[in-house]
């Protein structure tokens, strides 16, 4: 498929009008499934790329973070929000600077410096954030098979493991609970229709309104995904399965190589066969579970994340002096730009 041809079409001409990008883009290339390589005939198209600051933002009053355009799936970060997710191992971000050559469809003499200083970026923060989008990807795969698979009793139980995984989510991102706490149990149900079901015990003082309302909306989210109605759509939600596994089997793979050798890998050459498997659905009984081999190849996977983890080349944390050298260089001559 000729990408730089379709990014000439008239539904990218935001690419060249807007006044954030046009000259200013730094790095665009692929991304999804077109970047791993396991790319279907369904796959949509994305591209995600960089662009620097104009210099009201770096000496006046404005402020961007990134441009989305949801008809062509394209998402461009600022300079400033690259670097910042970049420092967290952010792996939507990583994976911009892991394409392979012929993977971009812009690449400026400033992107490809992006590009070779990406190891300034990379720390055992890794562990935390691809282990972080792992854990979700595989709480979303239990969640799917516990809505079709399991008796009522063994559903709730999972769904309070779902929803305390939840919590402890959002306890490591905004630190210590200190507003109260927040009890999540199960015992005898007092639903029509349940043998048992979740409680909770709360109690909050002097919260700030914003913060409950987005605990209290991650796990409303839990709930409301295992209490969908409507009659399954068998294909469509094997289809879902095998790609949430296909992408939680990427992540483990990426983020071994990151703690291994220091190296971003976004387009899974090596892995491909292995991935498209997956989402063909070779790991997936007639039931809507995953065979044993698949728990196998995760199991093995979640072993070598734990030893990477444990032995890796990178840093605690990046070197903020290096980081901050590259970025002033950077921004120095975006100011030059008119």
């Amino acid at each position: 498929m000729d990408f730089k041809k379709i990014m000439m079409g008239p539904e990218y001409d935001f690419l060249r009008t807007n006044p954030r990008l046009g000259g200013r883009i730094i790095l665009l290339g692929l991304g999804g499934s077109y970047a791993y390589g396991t790319s279907n005939e369904n796959s949509d198209i994305d591209f995600r790329g960089v662009t620097l600051p104009l210099r009201s933002d770096l000496l006046g009053m404005t402020a961007f973070e990134q441009y989305e355009d949801s008809a062509t799936d394209t998402v461009i970060y600022s300079f400033r929000k690259m670097v910042k997710l970049l420092l967290e191992c952010n792996p939507n971000t990583c994976e911009i600077l892991g394409l392979d050559e012929e993977q971009y469809l812009i690449k400026t003499g400033i992107g490809q410096e992006l590009i070779d200083n990406s190891s300034l970026f990379l720390s055992k923060r890794a562990v935390k954030s691809f282990g972080g989008y792992a854990g979700a990807q595989l709480r979303r795969l239990q969640n799917a098979i516990a809505r079709d698979s399991m008796p009522q009793t063994e559903r709730e139980r999972h769904i309070l493991n779902s929803v305390q995984n939840t919590l402890e989510d959002f306890q490591s991102r905004y630190g210590n609970f200190e507003y109260g706490t927040v009890h999540l149990y199960l015992d005898q149900a007092v639903t029509a229709g349940m043998d048992t079901e979740i409680f909770v015990d709360a109690s909050q003082t002097h919260m700030p309104l914003r913060d409950y309302q987005k605990m209290f909306s991650a796990l409303n989210n839990v709930i409301r995904d295992y209490d969908k109605i409507g009659k399954r759509n068998k294909k469509k939600d094997d289809n879902h399965l095998n790609k949430h596994a296909m992408h939680l089997i990427r992540l483990f793979l990426m983020a071994i190589d990151i703690l291994e050798q220091g190296q971003i890998k976004t387009h899974r050459v090596d892995d491909r066969k292995l991935l498209l498997d997956i989402r063909s659905g070779v790991f997936l009984k007639e039931d809507g579970t995953f065979d044993e081999e698949f728990y196998r190849i995760l199991g093995e996977y979640e072993m070598r994340l734990k030893s990477a983890a444990q032995n890796s080349v990178l840093p605690e944390q990046p070197d903020m002096d290096k980081v901050e050298a590259f970025v002033e260089s950077v921004n120095q001559r975006a100011l030059e730009r008119v």
